[in-house]
Formats: structure tokens, C-alpha cells, sequence
């Protein structure tokens, strides 16, 4: 009872300490998984996409031989493998749509909230209800067809498991430098680097940094970083003060003692909080800790909606751009590339519709 208690207590130090590095690594690197989506597809700009492919595959070269032995230190390692179907297809895609709309992803939206982001408030509050919302809706999309799990790391082996992943983010990364060549001539300048402590840090410092946050959680809390599993709790607890008998829905009453419990003694609601703590330090040391309250109706409204689609589509496709896209490639899962094709496909839907709905309001006005 001793050792399982000490083994909480130093999951919960250690979430809340990788947690406020991952905060201040989010906020200083600018990094969010929406913006370099939205530049690489409207503007032909690479950067971004390469600093998350940069981010992975340096986690994925600690994770893999992790994963294939199944232990540290004596602890047990867990991947994110999981099955791919209709519903996480759907919820990717959901998830996709909702990044433009809500401005941010899941991470973004921690560390822009923690920087005194006014807007990614109204974004926070729609993720956290979108959420819980699904969470009374899994029955029917548990139900739905799905291709079984499966992962590279078993199938393969963790060397050349390494290689297939290798080989199709250089793909990736070649169509981006192709891309913006082809549009720009030359690829964009390298950012320079700012003061460690006040920022602005370039992305391939914030990559460096994300990286070492992922393979400490896994360290650590033994499995993959997530994030948005907690925006369902906190959703949960927010409804049992309403009266809604969340506890009698299958997917509560499945996570019983996790929905009892405190979120102080929730390891992914601890990360979480670390993140916006360490946001907001990071933005008080820059002095750039300056909320606007005054936001366009219009902002506000996408949002809210945008806030609503991630938390839905997180809970029908495993996670967000963390704990399904990131978590399953770096636990050798395929259902993490499908998480990537959906949410990709979503988020150009998405920036089709803003675009559509930006022209309408300017016939308007």
C-alpha cells in the first residue's frame, strides 16, 4: 500500500513538473499543431509542419525500444494502440474542423488560456462540454465497425518499425519543401533564437523541448501524453453538480473511481494544469501576460462551436493531436496515421468554411 501510494504521489509530482516545462516550451516555441496546419495549407509555409515531424520522430527513436521492451526501471510502459473505424474517422475529422474554428488544438489550447488568451476561454469551455457531451452518446459509436488494432513496434520490431515511420514522415517533409519552392523560390529563414527564460524560441527549440515533455510522461506516467480525457472529467463533475447522473452512462461507469476521485489526483488533469501554470509564467517573464477582453462576436461564436467539435470528436477518435495523432505514432499504432489523414481532411474543410463564412460578413458589412 506504501509503494502504490508513493507511485501516485510521484506520478502526480512528476505530471505537474513535465507539465509546467511542457507549458513554457508551448508558449515560447509558439507551437501548436493549428497554426502550422492552416500556414502549410492556405500559405504553402513548411516550417511548422517540420518542427512537429522533427518532434516525433526524435520521440519516437526513445519511444519505440521503450515500448518493445514493455518497461523502465522497472515499471511497466503502455502504448496508445487502438482500433480505427468509422467512429474515430468521424471524430478526427470532427476534431480537424474544429481546430480552425476554435483557433487552437488541444495543447494550443492550454498554453494560449495559461498566456491570458480571453477568446481560447470561450474555446476551453465549448472543448470541456463538446466532451462530456460525448461521453453519453459512446454506447451508439462503440457499436459502429472498426478495423482492429494494430502496431508496427509488434508486427515489425522497433528498429524497422522506426523505419516506416521514418520513411513516410520524409515524404512528408520533402512535399512541404517541394511546396513552398515551388510557390516561394526558397524556403523561409530560419527563426533565430530569443532569451531562453523570456522567448520567442524557435520552433526547432520548442520540438527539442516537446520531445524530451513525451518521453518523460512516458517515463514517468508510464504511458503517452494526453490531454483531452481530463476536459471530459472535468465536464462530468461540472454535470454531477447539475444533477445529471453521469455515473449510470457506460463510459462513467467503466471509469467509476476515476470519476470519484479528485481531478488533484488525476495525472492528466495535473499535466493540464501544469501546462497553463507554466504558460503563464512563461508569458508573465516575457511581459507579454496582457488578456483582451473585448473579442468579435463573430470570434467568439466559432470558438465556442469550435471548442464543441474537438471535445466530441476527441472523445469518438481517442484523443486529440496529442494522445491519438502523437500518442499512437509514438507507440508504432496505424490508428494514429488515420487520426492524421481524418484531422488533416477536417481542418482543410474547416479553413474552407471560415473562408466562406469571412466573405459572407464582408458582403454583409
Amino acid at each position: 500500500m506504501v509503494s502504490s501510494l508513493n507511485i501516485g504521489s510521484f506520478r502526480l509530482l512528476a505530471a505537474a513538473l513535465i507539465g509546467l516545462v511542457a507549458g513554457i516550451s508551448l508558449y515560447h516555441a509558439s507551437f501548436g499543431f493549428t497554426a502550422a496546419w492552416r500556414h502549410f495549407a492556405v500559405e504553402r509555409r513548411g516550417a511548422g509542419l517540420r518542427a512537429q515531424i522533427l518532434m516525433i520522430m526524435l520521440t519516437c527513436a526513445v519511444s519505440f525500444p521503450l515500448l518493445a521492451r514493455g518497461e523502465a526501471f522497472g515499471h511497466p510502459l503502455h502504448g496508445a494502440i487502438a482500433s480505427f473505424g468509422i467512429s474515430a474517422a468521424f471524430g478526427a475529422f470532427l476534431f480537424g474542423v474544429g481546430m480552425q474554428f476554435g483557433g487552437s488544438c488541444a495543447s494550443g489550447t492550454l498554453f494560449t488560456v495559461g498566456g491570458g488568451s480571453t477568446r481560447m476561454l470561450v474555446t476551453l469551455s465549448g472543448f470541456i462540454l463538446g466532451s462530456v457531451i460525448a461521453t453519453a452518446h459512446m454506447p451508439f459509436w462503440w457499436s459502429l465497425p472498426a478495423l482492429p488494432a494494430y502496431s508496427l513496434i509488434d508486427h515489425f520490431g522497433p528498429v524497422a518499425a522506426f523505419a516506416l515511420t521514418g520513411l513516410v514522415f520524409a515524404a512528408i517533409a520533402a512535399l512541404s519543401i517541394v511546396a513552398e519552392r515551388t510557390r516561394y523560390g526558397v524556403l523561409e529563414p530560419s527563426e533565430t533564437g530569443g532569451s531562453l527564460l523570456r522567448g520567442p524560441w524557435p520552433k526547432t527549440w520548442g520540438a527539442l523541448a516537446l520531445a524530451a515533455v513525451g518521453i518523460a510522461t512516458l517515463l514517468a506516467l508510464s504511458w503517452p501524453w494526453s490531454i483531452t480525457s481530463a476536459f471530459a472529467l472535468w465536464g462530468a463533475k461540472i454535470a454531477q453538480l447539475f444533477g445529471v447522473p453521469v455515473e449510470t452512462w457506460p463510459y462513467w461507469s467503466a471509469r467509476i473511481n476515476r470519476l470519484n476521485g479528485s481531478v488533484l489526483a488525476d495525472s492528466t488533469s495535473v499535466m493540464n494544469f501544469g501546462i497553463m501554470i507554466g504558460a503563464f509564467s512563461a508569458a508573465c517573464l516575457a511581459g507579454r501576460f496582457a488578456p483582451k477582453w473585448r473579442v468579435p462576436t463573430y470570434l467568439l461564436v466559432l470558438s465556442l462551436v469550435g471548442g464543441l467539435l474537438m471535445g466530441y470528436g476527441a472523445r469518438l477518435a481517442y484523443g486529440c493531436n496529442i494522445g491519438a495523432y502523437l500518442g499512437g505514432v509514438i507507440s508504432g499504432s496505424v490508428h494514429g496515421w488515420g487520426w492524421l489523414v481524418f484531422g488533416y481532411t477536417g481542418s482543410l474543410a474547416g479553413l474552407r468554411i471560415i473562408s466562406r463564412l469571412e466573405s459572407m460578413l464582408q458582403i454583409r458589412t
